[in-house]
């Protein structure tokens, strides 16, 4: 019987020092960040890119932006 618990003790001090799957579970929680930020960057700019009438010019939206920061 004291044997047993002895057995019992050493297994669980040796789960409680296993990682041996702790890099694939950052690695899993590092690539969901990653979806979830850009899920929300589309969800946030989903109507600049669903407007048609917007045509999506960069020098456009940069020179309308240097002139909003230049009119305040």
């Amino acid at each position: 019987m004291k044997e047993k618990i002895k057995n019992v003790k050493t297994d669980i001090i040796n789960i409680k020092t296993e990682n041996s799957g702790q890099g694939a579970a950052e690695y899993i929680l590092l690539f969901g960040g990653v979806i979830v930020i850009a899920i929300a960057a589309l969800l946030i700019y989903r109507s600049y890119f669903a407007n048609n009438q917007t045509s999506l010019n960069a020098s456009n939206d940069v020179n309308d932006v240097r002139n909003a920061m230049n009119s305040t």
